[in-house]
């Protein structure tokens, strides 16, 4: 297992996210972390629509109002504290959820702990 750094809890501001980088089977993923109404979340960079990433590599996550994740690419929108996309193509689905611990103000995600 591996255990990666994300940033201090104080680095992750309200409707913004930082990406981070790990590996499920060998091959590299991307995760995302976020703020929305005082609470963290972190999901799996990859649409429900089809496996692409989210933003354009920007970290461009949040809506310009700053209330729902979006899927730059086909417009997806998800609710950023349940990852339920409540309109666009894949309406119903989920993005897959990552756990992310919080340690002495600094964010930790643990590579062996996706399946």
């Amino acid at each position: 297992m591996s255990r990666i750094r994300i940033a201090t809890v104080d680095e992750v501001k309200e409707g913004q996210t930082i990406k981070f980088s790990f590996h499920r089977e060998e091959k590299p993923q991307e995760g995302f972390v976020g703020m929305y109404q005082g609470k963290l979340f972190a999901y799996e960079n990859t649409c429900r629509h089809i496996p692409i990433t989210l933003d354009y590599g920007d970290n461009r996550f949040f809506d310009t109002e700053g209330k729902t994740i979006m899927c730059q690419t086909h417009g997806a929108v998800y609710e950023p504290d349940t990852g339920l996309c409540t309109r666009g193509p894949c309406a119903g689905a989920s993005l897959y959820p990552l756990e992310v611990q919080e340690e002495d103000g600094v964010l930790w995600f643990e590579e062996g702990s996706l399946s």
